[in-house]
């Protein structure tokens, strides 16, 4: 039999010198952060009126799409959190406006309430409800971000209501919604009790 060696084993500095393009999941999360406070606070000083402008001019050269991914791993009670989520409904009611008023028509006769807080006028187009969610999504930079995450959140609690309740729904993605919901609108009470960071 031939004699053989015993494979070698890598030490830790093969793995230090692996190059790692990812950023930092920390650094991002950071980053978004910040971001989200300079987008709805405002800027504090030049400095970060100079970020602002460059994080305006990323969004539109490359969509609000790239800032928005820094928001993607944020916990839902923090401002970040929730920008991501109403990131994340208005993109999808742009992309299915259609299916969006059609399981908000069919949510809201099981959540009249909800109905009134979102502000939807009745019967919601898919327009109306695209409209609707752009000028709920435009609140975010004033002086009422709270009734702004209290109208998303309406909104999606219906939808995700609707979603359930529809004969091809889908149950798992409409309980989602009304989670996501449930996030908004704990983040609109954070904003009210001056706690939203």
């Amino acid at each position: 039999m031939a004699d053989f060696d015993k494979p070698a084993l890598p030490g830790a500095g093969l793995f230090e010198a692996q190059p790692d393009d990812r950023p930092d999941p920390a650094e991002v999360t950071a980053a978004g952060h910040r971001v989200a406070h300079l987008l709805v606070r405002g800027p504090r000083d030049h400095e970060d009126a100079d970020l602002v402008e460059r994080v305006l001019h990323l969004a539109d050269s490359e969509g609000i799409g790239t800032i928005a991914e820094l928001w993607s791993l944020a916990s839902p009670d923090s401002l970040a959190g929730a920008l991501w989520r109403l990131y994340v409904l208005r993109t999808w009611v742009h992309r299915e406006p259609v299916r969006a008023a059609h399981e908000f028509a069919i949510g809201k006769t099981y959540a009249p309430v909800q109905e009134v807080l979102a502000g939807v006028v009745e019967p919601p187009s898919p327009e109306e409800v695209v409209r609707l969610v752009d000028i709920v999504v435009r609140g975010i930079v004033g002086e009422h971000l709270d009734i702004t995450l209290d109208r998303a959140a309406a909104f999606a609690h219906i939808v995700g209501v609707g979603r359930g309740q529809c004969e091809d729904g889908d149950a798992l993605s409409g309980a989602r919604l009304v989670e996501t919901a449930r996030d908004l609108r704990h983040a609109a009470e954070l904003e009210r009790a001056g706690a939203l960071q």
